[in-house]
């Protein structure tokens, strides 16, 4: 049963209000002012406190910023509706205006009442979820995952900017997630923009917004995504992709906290944290006058680096079970389990695609799988497994900067000639499956010597 404190002058009108919400179950206490409510009540223990805006001494809004997370429905009449309004904007819960409709006081009072609720429900729902996932769900305990853990909670409750590094596929997402649910900002948006997947010509308008008629075809005005995260978080996948253009606005936005939409003249203060990520060589960018220096010292503030996969040890195991449940219980599928060489093949493999290829090839698994067991042919990875880059030779090393799939591309046409394909796969680290499959996703054709054997 909830209790509700009632605060008003008039003694008529705080009896009539007890006896309307005691008839709808609720337990009722009153004051004749704000010093009585302070003396005599302990404000946070009721769930509602519903007081009128004009009482002698104190106006009712001095009961907001008293009152805690217990929130305050103001009273007031017609001619004082503006005050009203200004007490919500004060961190009131509502208003409703004298003389009030007993039905309207009681809707609005239950609404008021169901959204603390689900407030004080998301509260625990995230207590118990950062007691059983720490880390929105980052899997891992090797040493490297055990620093990236301890990072996280150091720097999650601060607004610094942080730049997340790591191959693609590792989770730099995720990361980015739990740096944003467990700061100040969770319930605030998350707005995740992949600086990639938007075409050059329209990154600028994406992230800024733009006015009416700024460009052929802005026949509207629209607000950007940086401005859809006003006062949460901005994460930027794939920073390294960002035309130059892009990134002197995105310069501004960190230096100056405003944003200028295209065709605008005036700029708009906001208030972003903003998160990066990449899989590439900021640094070596900067030097061939690809990113600019100056942003990348700005978003450089902490730097959270993500282990590849097959650095990872006996994190794989534990990955690749939590992902074998979530896929069965997807797909409706039968128990299953990975036999004992396909544990070995998943330990053993090189895994380019990092944790984004694992989800596949277990999923893949799941779907082709007639039996209980998986095995390695069904993951599509060979076994035994070819040696790992590591055992490459440093004059195959990639040049600093080349993203993966570019240094495939360069490495794979600079050896072709010489090499067989299963030649070129051990020295990348890959199955013969994987570079066909590759090959056919960049279009890089094959060439075959004559004394090439199928």
């Amino acid at each position: 049963m909830s209790y509700i404190l009632v605060v008003d002058d008039e003694a008529v009108i705080r009896a009539g209000l007890r006896r309307l919400l005691e008839r709808n179950d609720y337990m009722v206490a009153e004051a004749g002012s704000v010093d009585e409510a302070l003396s005599t009540h302990t404000l946070d223990s009721f769930d509602l406190i519903i007081s009128d805006l004009r009482l002698p001494g104190q106006p009712g809004t001095a009961l907001i910023d008293r009152a805690g997370d217990t929130p305050v429905l103001i009273m007031t009449s017609f001619a004082s509706i503006r005050s009203a309004v200004d007490a919500v904007r004060a961190g009131a819960a509502d208003y409703i205006a004298k003389p009030f409709d007993h039905d309207d006081m009681m809707l609005t009072v239950d609404r008021i009442l169901r959204e603390r609720l689900l407030q004080r429900q998301n509260i625990a729902l995230r207590q118990d979820m950062a007691r059983v996932r720490p880390d929105n769900g980052i899997i891992g305990s090797c040493p490297a995952m055990q620093e990236l853990h301890r990072r996280i909670a150091r720097v999650a409750p601060l607004n610094t900017t942080v730049l997340i590094l790591g191959e693609s596929g590792t989770g730099k997402e995720l990361v980015a997630r739990a740096l944003h649910e467990q700061g100040p900002r969770a319930n605030a948006p998350l707005i995740s923009v992949n600086c990639a997947a938007i075409p050059e010509s329209l990154i600028e308008s994406e992230l800024f917004g733009h006015e009416k008629g700024a460009f052929t075809g802005a026949q509207v005005q629209r607000k950007g995504l940086v401005e859809a995260a006003d006062g949460g978080t901005l994460f930027l996948d794939e920073i390294g992709e960002l035309p130059l253009e892009a990134q002197a606005r995105l310069l501004r936005l960190l230096q100056e906290r405003e944003v200028r939409r295209l065709g605008a003249t005036q700029s708009r203060k906001v208030d972003v944290r903003l998160i990066a990520a990449t899989h590439r060589n900021l640094k070596h960018l900067t030097s061939i006058g690809m990113f600019r220096e100056d942003l990348y010292f700005r978003l450089n503030v902490v730097e959270l680096a993500l282990p590849p996969l097959r650095e990872r040890g006996d994190d794989i195991q534990e990955i690749a079970a939590g992902m074998l449940a979530r896929a069965i219980e997807r797909l409706g599928s039968r128990p299953l389990g990975f036999s004992g060489q396909a544990v070995d093949a998943m330990n053993s493999y090189h895994w380019p695609g990092n944790i984004r290829e694992l989800e596949n090839a277990i999923e893949r698994a799941v779907i082709l799988c007639e039996g209980e067991v998986i095995t390695p042919e069904l993951l599509a990875i060979d076994f035994p497994l070819p040696a790992s880059p590591a055992d490459v030779d440093e004059a195959m090393d990639p040049p600093a900067g080349l993203s993966l799939e570019d240094y495939f591309q360069h490495f794979v046409l600079e050896h072709q000639d010489q090499m067989s394909e299963t030649e070129l796969a051990q020295k990348l680290g890959i199955s013969r499956k994987t570079l066909w499959e590759r090959r056919q996703r960049l279009g890089i054709p094959r060439r075959r010597s004559s004394s090439e054997s199928l």
